[in-house]
């Protein structure tokens, strides 16, 4: 996430195989619909993306270095081998406000309905973070294994769900953002590309920080709840109380510090972060310790299953549920 300075002190911020027949739908009344997943995501997969994406050897991700390089042909590597088309002419987006070579990593999914798949939504994360520390120390590398290597593994694990199952009617681009950390470089240089090709964007879920579990009576939180139906729609395709209003995310204005702030500017429409990150569970941010070891996998593999019913709703309903307020 996108530098947060805070108002006190000391708090700081923000195996199972998978199955490729596994969605149903239970209609339980005219004006509803219940989706069963019986897709599993599986843990190991889970904890080993993300324990490289966050590995010393990628040294910190930060844009513009050797280890952000390595991390986006990882990218790459992990789209193609699961069959998602680049978007552009290769699945690396150029940015246009950075000085040194820089990629948004982008593939897209085209959707099954030959009317809903020029619809899009957007599912992204970012994959950059801060790098190395300047000052000596023992540890150097900021890891950013929850800002935000948990939100790209979170992302992938979705696309390759959808690629698995093609179980969207709508189009779904996913986008691996470089340049959040220097100010949203990544979203602001794609959400004008976009604009020219005409992009019929329906909604974006945008996931920051989701390596630790909230001690809460919801999973989940967006940012700028208040902006649209996004929670009481996610809530109702789940069947649970997944998303929830956190206090200090209005407090702390995170609608605007991440990457969906770029394309609800651009485009008005839906476009929020989801979070675990609740300013009581998580003292490593934009911090060396910030690393896989304590990252809470089965929490990250359980939030991904949770949203699947969610973000397949999104994807095949006939009409535009999710709305501005």
């Amino acid at each position: 996430m996108k530098k947060l300075y805070f108002l006190f002190v000391p708090l700081a911020l923000f195996g199972c195989k998978s199955n490729p027949s596994v969605v149903t739908e239970a209609i339980t009344d005219s004006s509803s619909k219940k989706i069963e997943i019986s897709y599993k995501v599986s843990e190991s997969e889970v904890s080993d993306f993300l324990k490289y994406l966050s590995s010393d050897e990628l040294e910190g991700r930060e844009t513009g270095t050797k280890g952000i390089e390595k991390a986006a042909a990882f990218l790459e590597d992990f789209l193609k081998k699961n069959n998602i088309e680049p978007y552009f002419a290769s699945y690396r987006d150029t940015l246009t406000n950075f000085k040194s070579p820089a990629y948004n990593i982008v593939g897209v999914l085209a959707g099954t309905d030959p009317v809903l798949k020029k619809e899009f939504v957007v599912l992204s994360a970012h994959y950059d973070h801060i790098g190395i520390e300047k000052k000596k120390q023992a540890d150097v590398i900021n890891n950013g294994a929850n800002d935000d290597a948990s939100g790209v593994t979170a992302v992938a694990q979705l696309a390759k769900y959808f690629a698995t199952t093609k179980s969207n009617k709508r189009s779904i681009l996913i986008v691996f953002f470089a340049g959040e950390e220097k100010g949203l470089l990544g979203s602001k240089s794609l959400v004008p590309k976009l604009k020219k090709r005409d992009f019929n964007l329906y909604t974006q879920l945008n996931i920051e920080m989701i390596g630790v579990p909230m001690k809460r009576d919801f999973l989940a939180y967006v940012t700028g709840f208040d902006k649209s139906n996004m929670a009481q729609k996610i809530n109702e395709y789940t069947g649970k109380n997944t998303i929830g209003f956190l206090p200090k995310e209005a407090e702390y204005k995170l609608f605007y510090r991440s990457d969906n702030y770029s394309f609800f500017e651009g485009f008005g429409k839906p476009c929020q972060s989801i979070s675990t990150f609740d300013f009581e569970n998580f003292e490593f941010y934009h911090h060396v310790s910030d690393e896989f070891k304590v990252m809470n996998i089965p929490h990250i593999t359980a939030f991904v299953q949770e949203l699947l019913p969610a973000v397949t709703q999104i994807a095949i309903t006939p009409t535009e549920e999710i709305t501005m307020n």
